[in-house]
């Protein structure tokens, strides 16, 4: 008996010592790895869920489990600009892995109250690159060179998941184009920001409340609330991380409904999906 226990606790560290600590800013990137690396991977996320990567400050117990991290997969959400080199220097031997590489961004469009174009800031770009399924294959493909860097044994196992997992984001794109299709070229409201790359990929346009990452003073609400009733929106889409007051004036306004979806749901096929049959939806109901 103590010979056995002996053999499964040393069998334990062997299997223990074989997988990968791993960090990562968002909850979707757990998700792009674990499709890549399955069980061969422990990823530790920074942004917990319910919270924005705008203004996130890592807990002291994140900052622990940083030091057992072999690489971290960054993405470029903003609280990594003030971040990095504090994770870099409470672990000097990892690697700093940007899965954003090679992707084009786009400026961030915040609002669009005028109605006849959009205002961008030329000095920011849009970093919620994730919510288009075709820029992720471009993230996925840094995330798989990066595995085979860090554990070249299993390059085989991550390349056959890595082509399963390309072959999936096509059937996800095909998936959201049939949904919004029927009401390409038309208009959503957010609170925030995010969904710029979504929109673009599927001919739909942002309208944003939020302008410059604060509330609309009343004049700005005034120029939204009629844009809203040009365009006959009946939804305010807005996620969990931020706040529901200014939304929910401007729903009272338009006789609109104030409709939760997540930039930063873990099950991202999932998701995408649901959030465009919200959109569409909200055209159809």
């Amino acid at each position: 008996m103590k010979k056995i226990f002996i053999f499964l606790f040393l069998g334990f560290i062997f299997v223990h010592s074989n997988t990968l600590n791993i960090t990562v800013s968002i909850l979707p990137q757990k998700y792009f790895i674990e499709q890549i690396a399955k069980d061969k991977v422990n990823v530790n996320v920074m942004v917990r869920a319910g919270y924005s990567p705008t203004t996130y400050e890592p807990q002291a117990s994140q900052m622990k489990q940083l030091v057992n991290s072999k690489a971290y997969f960054s993405i470029g959400v903003p609280f990594e600009s003030v971040w990095l080199d504090k994770f870099k220097n409470t672990n000097r031997k990892m690697l700093i892995i940007d899965t954003a590489k090679d992707v084009i961004k786009q400026e961030i469009s915040e609002h669009n109250h005028n109605d006849r174009h959009n205002h961008k800031h030329k000095d920011t770009l849009d970093p919620h690159i994730w919510l288009d399924p075709i820029l992720v294959k471009i993230q996925i493909k840094n995330i798989h060179n990066a595995l085979v860097k860090l554990d070249g044994k299993n390059e085989v196992f991550y390349t056959k998941n890595y082509n399963i997992f390309l072959t999936k984001l096509d059937s996800l794109d095909e998936q959201l184009q049939r949904i919004l299709l029927p009401i390409k070229n038309s208009s959503f409201l957010v609170f925030h920001p995010t969904w710029g790359y979504f929109a673009s990929r599927y001919g739909l346009k942002q309208i944003a409340i939020e302008k410059k990452g604060k509330e609309p003073k009343p004049k700005e609400l005034i120029k939204i609330i009629n844009v809203s009733k040009k365009h006959n929106l009946k939804a305010i889409f807005i996620s969990p991380q931020f706040t529901q007051k200014s939304a929910k004036t401007i729903a009272k306004h338009i006789n609109a409904k104030v409709i939760p979806i997540d930039s930063l749901a873990y099950e991202y096929d999932k998701n995408l999906i649901d959030t465009a049959a919200k959109i569409y939806n909200s055209y159809t109901q």
